[in-house]
């Protein structure tokens, strides 16, 4: 599993990437942790607004930091 973090270093963005990391420690869930800085690959990726996270490619959230419960339940399917 791959989670990617967009966001170019924000407080908000480096908060998703913290709490992110935190959730995948927490359940020893085996995935990968990318972070996205570059504004060209953040639009490439239609991310409009940061911080925004993806699973699988997928996106899950866009504009805010996401939840704790919202990324446990991501990381379980």
């Amino acid at each position: 599993m791959k989670v990617t973090v967009y966001g170019p270093g924000c407080v908000n963005c480096n908060k998703t990437v913290e709490v992110v990391q935190k959730v995948i420690d927490r359940l020893d869930a085996s995935a990968e942790l990318e972070k996205v800085t570059d504004l060209r690959a953040i639009v490439e990726a239609g991310v409009m607004g940061t911080p925004a996270v993806a699973v699988d490619g997928v996106m899950k959230v866009s504009g805010r930091v996401p939840r704790e419960q919202e990324i446990e339940s991501w990381l379980q399917k």
